[in-house]
């Protein structure tokens, strides 16, 4: 049997109505067995007591957007206290709380994990060697933990000397006399040079100041996790 041409169109979108949406919704659902992959994975790290690998698990679960098993972040938080960041590791567990409250299946464990985690936090929170998450503090590598550097003058660009501002660095000035015509005159302020000594280095080409990449506290952040302790001389 022979379908006319109109016939033809007019089936094409009739399975075009049909299927389409679900392909569409087929194409952009989340790959739920990348999700499973990624948790058994890093599970499987936790059991060999392998916490940086399965960090690095739950890392790349969390970066590729797919949907989040409700018990992952109760496994994040004990990872991450066994590889002492603590105050992620609070942060995860009392997300898994507020998910999944008192149904959560491990609920008993992520309590116990925040009366494990109070100690250490404690710690961070009385420590001056440390930041508020409990890295450690290095020297700051341009200021040498001076809290000042010394630069190229920001303003002079470490010429020493700057146009000057009153004449355009022309050297001149202009006045109209009482009867209107223009008369030039030698700037004042710089001797009809045109220029002056940079007020910022005051010629030194340098300029002094609180360091910009510590803020004059002489150390920085870092990714290592602190002791409590002072090095060892």
């Amino acid at each position: 049997m022979k379908i006319g041409l109109n016939s033809y169109k007019r089936l094409l979108l009739a399975v075009f109505l049909v299927w389409g949406p679900f392909l569409s919704w087929a194409q952009h659902q989340p790959s739920l067995g990348s999700t499973a992959r990624l948790m058994e994975m890093a599970l499987a790290e936790m059991s060999n007591e392998k916490y940086q690998a399965a960090n690095a698990h739950f890392r790349e679960l969390i970066a590729s957007n797919l949907p989040i098993p409700p018990e992952m972040p109760y496994h994040f938080a004990e990872t991450l206290y066994q590889l002492g960041q603590y105050h992620n590791s609070e942060s995860f567990v009392r997300k898994y709380l507020d998910l999944n409250g008192f149904k959560g299946q491990h609920y008993s464990e992520a309590k116990e994990l925040l009366q494990r985690l109070e100690a250490p936090l404690a710690a961070i929170n009385a420590c001056n060697l440390c930041d508020a998450k409990g890295y450690r503090y290095v020297t700051c590598t341009t200021c040498n933990g001076e809290g000042h550097s010394e630069r190229t003058c920001s303003l002079c660009r470490g010429k020493g000397i700057i146009g000057c501002s009153r004449c355009a660095g022309d050297g001149l000035i202009t006045k109209k006399n009482v009867f209107n015509i223009v008369e030039y005159f030698e700037c004042e302020r710089c001797s009809g040079q045109g220029r002056l000594v940079c007020t910022t280095c005051e010629g030194s080409l340098l300029e002094h100041g609180q360091c910009p990449t510590c803020g004059g506290k002489g150390t920085v952040g870092s990714e290592t996790v602190c002791n409590h302790q002072l090095p060892s001389e």
